[in-house]
C-alpha cells in the first residue's frame, strides 16, 4: 500500500499520548536545561564522548556557524573522516570513511531525510545546514542502531523545530546573516520560540540563501581536459582550455520555512512540526570536448513538504527510564530543467519513518536501550532520462544496545534484525518486468573500553554488519545523466556483508586532547559498478557487480595549549585521516579521498577567537578502472571572531578567509572533479544576534 502520513504520525501519537493525560494537572514547566555540550552525544543516548566505543564528532555552536556552507557535505567536509561528493556548490552529500550513497544515513533528529540524494550525486540532501543547532557524525558499530544502511556511518542534524524546552524569556529569537565573496553568497536565517502558557511552546524558523556562479581558483577544466580540448582541432573547443575563475551554471537559491508546537513538562514532551524546503540550483557545465558534442547544462528544481512528530515520556520506576518516539513523513519531488527551462526528467519520492526506543533504567552495572523502527519509501521517475522503474521499499527492524560497566572496563554489545522488501513495477519504457526481493539481515557489534584514568580511554570494537541492496542497485536499467552512465542493476544481488573492527585511544584534560582510531573491515558481496566497455544512448554502460573488498584507514586529531594569555590561551591543533577501499579482481574502489593533513594555531578567549590553519590534501593515484589521478592541493585559511559581551552575549561577529592564496583545488570524491574545482579565495562575514 502507499506511504500514508496519517498512519505514521498516528502511530507516534499512540506511543506518546499518555504524556498529555499524565500532565493534565502538570507540575511547573521544566527548568531551562543547559545547552548540550560537545562532550554529550545525543545520537548515542546522551552519553559522554569518552565512554562511546565508536568514533564520533560533534559540530555545534560557534564552530558550526564558522563552517556553514549552502550544503551539508561542504559544511562537514573538514571534519575527521569526512569528505564530500562536491557535485557543484548546490549538491554535496557527506562521505564517511570513503563510503557514501546508501551506505550512509543522513538524518534529521534521528530519522531519514526522505529525499532522492542516495539515488545520484547530483541530487541534493533536503536538509538545510542553516537549521541545525548541532550536527553529530557517528562512525562505527553504534551507527547500526539507525538502520543497516548506516553500514558506513550516520550524520544526524539536530534542530529545534520541535522545541525541547520552555524559553526563560517571553520571546526567544535568533538571527544569523552571512556574506561570502566567492559566490556573492547572501544568507539569512531567523528563528523564534514563544511560550503559550505554562507547558506549551510555539516555534517558527526560516532561512534564505542565494549565490551567483562560484568563483574558483585557477582553471575550470583539469589539465587532462585542457589538453584534450587543445588536441580536438576545433578552435571553439580549444578556447575552453583557457576558462578560468567563474564556474558556469553553479548558482543556487534555497529557502525553507517551518513551524512547530510542543508540550513540555518535567515528565515528558510531545510536539509536531511542518516544513517546506524549496531549492533551485545548477549543475556545473560538463563541456563537450569532441566536435559535434553538446555541453550539458541542467538545473534542479526541488520541493519537499515534511511533517514530523517527536515524543518523550519519563517513567518513575520499573525497567525503563524513558520512552523516545520519533516519526516523520515527506512528499519530495525534483525536476531537472534543460537550458531552455523545459523539464527533462522528474523524480518523486514519498517516504516515512517511525522509530521507538525504550531507554533502560541503570541497574547496577547494566544499562542500555531496545527499540524498533519502520521505514517506507515509494520512488518513481518520469521523463527521458529515467533509469529506474517505479519502486517500493518497506523495512522493519528491531535493535538493542546493552552496556555493562565493570569499572574500569566498559563493555557494549549491539544487535539489529531487519526485514526488507523491495519491489519494482513493470516498466515498458525501460523494458523491465515486475520484480520483488525480500531480505532478512542480522547485524551485531561487541566492544570494550578501558578507563586508564578519569579522562583517558583505550578500547576496541568488533562488528558484523549486513545491508540489503537498494532499489537502484537491483532494478536500474537506463541512462543516468547524473553519473554520465547507462546503469544496469542486478535483481539477483545478495546482501552486502562487512566484518571488521576498530581500535581507539582518547584522552583529554585542560591542557590537551587527543583522539586516535584505526579501522579495518572486510566486505563480502560488496556492491559496485563495473564498466563493460560498451556504449548505449551515447553513454558508457556500467553494470552492478558484487565482490570481496577491504576497507582500512585511520583518523587522528589533537590539540595542545601552548600558552595562557590574559583570559585566553594559544592552542596548537592538528588532524589527519586516511581511507583505502580495495575490491578484489577490480582494484581500488572509485571516489575514495586520499590522505589529508590539517594543522593550525588559534587564540581563544572570552571575547575573541582567532586562528590560522593549513590543510594539505595529497595526490590520489590509487585509482579505480576508468578514474584519473587527482593532484594534491594546499589551502591556507584564517578566521577572527568577536563577542562584545562574551559567550553569553547577544551579538557575535566573525570574519573568515578561506583559500587565501586562491589555489586550484579538486576533490577526488567528486564525479565532477575535472569540470568543477572548489571555491577560490572566499572572504566570509557572519553576524549573529540572539534575544
Amino acid at each position: 500500500m502507499p506511504v500514508r502520513p496519517g498512519l505514521l504520525l498516528l502511530s507516534s501519537v499512540a506511543f506518546v499520548a499518555p504524556v498529555q493525560a499524565q500532565q493534565a494537572s502538570a507540575t511547573p514547566p521544566a527548568a531551562h536545561p543547559p545547552e548540550e555540550s560537545s562532550d554529550i552525544v545525543v545520537t548515542a543516548q546522551r552519553r559522554e564522548r569518552l565512554d562511546l566505543l565508536s568514533a564520533v564528532t560533534v559540530v555545534g555552536g560557534d564552530e558550526l556557524v564558522s563552517e556553514l556552507k549552502p550544503t551539508l557535505g561542504e559544511t562537514l567536509a573538514r571534519q575527521p573522516g569526512v569528505s564530500s561528493t562536491s557535485f557543484g556548490p548546490g549538491a554535496a552529500r557527506p562521505i564517511l570513511r570513503g563510503l557514501s550513497g546508501d551506505r550512509l544515513r543522513v538524518l534529521t533528529d534521528g530519522i531519514g531525510s526522505f529525499d532522492a540524494s542516495t539515488t545520484s550525486a547530483d541530487h541534493a540532501v533536503a536538509i538545510n545546514p542553516l537549521t541545525a543547532d548541532r550536527i553529530e557524525i557517528l562512525r562505527g558499530p553504534a551507527a547500526l542502531l539507525f538502520g543497516s544502511s548506516a553500514i558506513g556511518g550516520v550524520v544526524n542534524v539536530i534542530d529545534t523545530r520541535i522545541p525541547r524546552r520552555i524559553p526563560d524569556e517571553a520571546l526567544h529569537a535568533e538571527v544569523l546573516g552571512l556574506y561570502g565573496t566567492a559566490a556573492q553568497e547572501r544568507t539569512v536565517r531567523g528563528k523564534i520560540d514563544v511560550p503559550l502558557g505554562a507547558n506549551i511552546v510555539a516555534h517558527a524558523d526560516g532561512s534564505y540563501a542565494k549565490t551567483d556562479d562560484l568563483e574558483t581558483g585557477g582553471f575550470i577544466l583539469s589539465r587532462r581536459l585542457r589538453q584534450q580540448a587543445v588536441d580536438s582541432g576545433d578552435p571553439d573547443i580549444a578556447a575552453l582550455a583557457g576558462l578560468r575563475g567563474e564556474l558556469p551554471n553553479s548558482a543556487l537559491r534555497t529557502w525553507d520555512a517551518a513551524g512547530g508546537l510542543a508540550y513540555v513538562s518535567d515528565r515528558g514532551t510531545f510536539g509536531v512540526s511542518a516544513t517546506r524546503y524549496d531549492s533551485l540550483y545548477g549543475i556545473p557545465v560538463r563541456y563537450a570536448l569532441e566536435p559535434g558534442g553538446e555541453a550539458e547544462q541542467v538545473r534542479l528544481d526541488v520541493l519537499q513538504w515534511r511533517y514530523d512528530a517527536r515524543g518523550e515520556l519519563a517513567f518513575d520506576g520499573g525497567f525503563a527510564s524513558r520512552l523516545l518516539v520519533r516519526a516523520g513523513y515527506a512528499d519530495y519531488r525534483h525536476s531537472e530543467l534543460e537550458e531552455d527551462g523545459a523539464i527533462g526528467t522528474s523524480f518523486f519520492n514519498k517516504g516515512g519513518e517511525v522509530r521507538a526506543e525504550l531507554v533502560q533504567r541503570t541497574s547496577g552495572i547494566w544499562s542500555g536501550s531496545i527499540g524498533g523502527q519502520y521505514f517506507a519509501r515509494d520512488f518513481r521517475a518520469v521523463g527521458e532520462e529515467k533509469f529506474v522503474p517505479p519502486t517500493r521499499t518497506r523495512q522493519a527492524g528491531i535493535f538493542a544496545l546493552q552496556n555493562f560497566d565493570f569499572d574500569p572496563m566498559l563493555v557494549e554489545g549491539g544487535l539489529r534484525v531487519e526485514r526488507t522488501r523491495v519491489s519494482a513495477r513493470e516498466d515498458q519504457d525501460l523494458g523491465t518486468p515486475a520484480a520483488r526481493r525480500q531480505f532478512t539481515t542480522l547485524s551485531a557489534s561487541l566492544g570494550a573500553g578501558y578507563r586508564v584514568s578519569s579522562r583517558t580511554r583505550l578500547g576496541f570494537n568488533l562488528n558484523r554488519a549486513v545491508r540489503a541492496p537498494n532499489a537502484e542497485e537491483l532494478f536500474a536499467n537506463g541512462p543516468h545523466a547524473g553519473t554520465q552512465a547507462f546503469e544496469i542493476g542486478d535483481p539477483g544481488l545478495r546482501t552486502e556483508r562487512s566484518t571488521g573492527g576498530e581500535i581507539f585511544f582518547r584522552s583529554s584534560n585542560a591542557v590537551y586532547s587527543v583522539e586516535l582510531s584505526g579501522f579495518y573491515n572486510r566486505f563480502s558481496n560488496f556492491i559496485y559498478q563495473f564498466a563493460t566497455g560498451e556504449v548505449e544512448d551515447d553513454l558508457p554502460v556500467y553494470v552492478i557487480r558484487q565482490g570481496r573488498a577491504t576497507q582500512t584507514g585511520f583518523e587522528a586529531q589533537g590539540r595542545l595549549r601552548l600558552a595562557a594569555i590574559g583570559d585566553g590561551a594559544i592552542w596548537a591543533e592538528a588532524l589527519a585521516d586516511y581511507t583505502r577501499v580495495r575490491i578484489r579482481d577490480f582494484g581500488p574502489a572509485p571516489l575514495i579521498p586520499p590522505l589529508r593533513l590539517l594543522g593550525g594555531l588559534s587564540y581563544q578567549a572570552r571575547k575573541i577567537d582567532a586562528g590560522v590553519e593549513v590543510e594539505r590534501v595529497t595526490r590520489q593515484n590509487k585509482n579505480a578502472v576508468g578514474e584519473t589521478e587527482t593532484p594534491g592541493f594546499t589551502l591556507v585559511n584564517a578566521s577572527l571572531g568577536y563577542r562584545p559581551r562574551g559567550a553569553d552575549g547577544a551579538l557575535t561577529l566573525s570574519l573568515a578567509a578561506n583559500n587565501i592564496f586562491d589555489v586550484e583545488a579538486r576533490r577526488h570524491s567528486s564525479l565532477l572533479k575535472e569540470y568543477a574545482p572548489l571555491a577560490g579565495r572566499d572572504i566570509r562575514f557572519t553576524i549573529g544576534v540572539r534575544y
